[in-house]
């Protein structure tokens, strides 16, 4: 088969399609014939060389995808050769074909093709997983989403709506912005010419119940000053460094919360693992997605073949929503 595969760590330019062995379905995995593949900033970690994947996952770059079950493992029951699925990877989505553990498929929603359903698992498991499961949120609770304009934003901010929540968010855009608004988001802000934890405070509330961040450092006191009263602050990425420092006084005054998680790196089963997950997503969320309610939002569509430019795209800023690979 081919496959992505990396020159070295650097650019996007380390990046070839290439011949590489093919994979087989070990037990409990199925092997799918991917159709499409998402591309997720974690992606481009990877490429730089600051994000390995986890002991024993694949090197190929791809984190999710959408195709057909071509083989199916030792002791995996209620799948079919043929199936149309997509799913949560450790890695191994940018290539023709990929082995993945029975308990990360996902069906896919009714309504949506392949290639829509692509730009889903990774988004919908860090966002239900962190916002929903971990955080709680309910029904006329603030949430502040960082980053709105991204994958993972464009995502919470519907889950947030969907679930009664009123929706902040941030983003560096006046374009982006209005994005954010025709999504849900009711408060606006922009990160470079506004303050965040002002805009909070000025909808007169106590502040934000939970905040999804993918700052880290850069936003951590700031984040909890915005956090009202037993505030739940996630912390899901570390574009702004991951050293803070934080005055642990406002954070007992306000009983508030803080938790920080890595999708990639839970247990495949178990407790917090990504089987859990994944159910929890197709339990609850899935029939949001089936009723419209939830939708992908896809800034860019390319072959395969032009990842490069790809990765350029997702990291000039300038998408909203997913960037998505084609494969067939």
């Amino acid at each position: 088969m081919y496959a992505i595969t990396l020159d070295g760590f650097g650019g996007p330019e380390v990046m070839a399609w290439t011949e590489v062995p093919d994979p087989a379905p070990g037990p409990d995995e199925v092997l799918l014939d991917v159709v499409a593949a998402g591309v997720n900033r974690a992606d481009l970690l990877q490429r730089r060389g600051l994000y390995p994947p986890p002991p024993g996952a694949s090197p190929i770059l791809g984190l999710e995808c959408a195709g057909t079950i071509r083989a199916i493992g030792a002791g995996v029951t209620g799948r079919q050769i043929g199936d149309r699925v997509c799913a949560l990877l450790a890695g191994g989505g940018y290539a023709e074909q990929v082995a993945v553990p029975a308990d990360q498929l996902l069906p896919v929603p009714v309504g949506l093709d392949l290639v829509a359903a692509a730009a889903l698992p990774e988004v919908a498991c860090t966002v239900w997983s962190n916002v929903v499961t971990d955080s709680r949120l309910t029904a006329g609770e603030l949430l502040l989403v960082h980053g709105g304009g991204s994958g993972i934003g464009t995502h919470a901010i519907q889950v947030g709506v969907a679930l009664g929540a009123d929706v902040a968010v941030t983003a560096g855009s006046a374009e982006k912005l209005d994005r954010c608004r025709e999504l849900g988001a009711t408060v606006l802000v922009n990160y470079r010419t506004d303050d965040f934890v002002a805009a909070i405070r000025a909808t007169g509330r106590a502040g934000a119940d939970v905040i999804l961040d993918n700052m880290g450092a850069a936003y951590l006191a700031r984040n909890v000053a915005a956090l009202a009263p037993d505030g739940r602050l996630a912390i899901i990425g570390l574009q702004g460094g991951s050293d803070g420092g934080l005055a642990l006084n406002q954070l007992l005054v306000k009983r508030g919360t803080i938790r920080a998680t890595s999708l990639r790196g839970r247990p495949a089963t178990g407790p917090h693992s990504k089987a859990a997950v994944v159910t929890q997503v197709i339990e609850r969320l899935w029939p949001l997605v089936a009723a419209g309610t939830v939708r992908p939002v896809i800034s860019a569509e390319l072959a395969i073949t032009e990842a490069a430019r790809a990765h350029e795209l997702l990291d000039s800023g300038e998408t909203v929503g997913k960037v998505v690979l084609r494969l067939r």
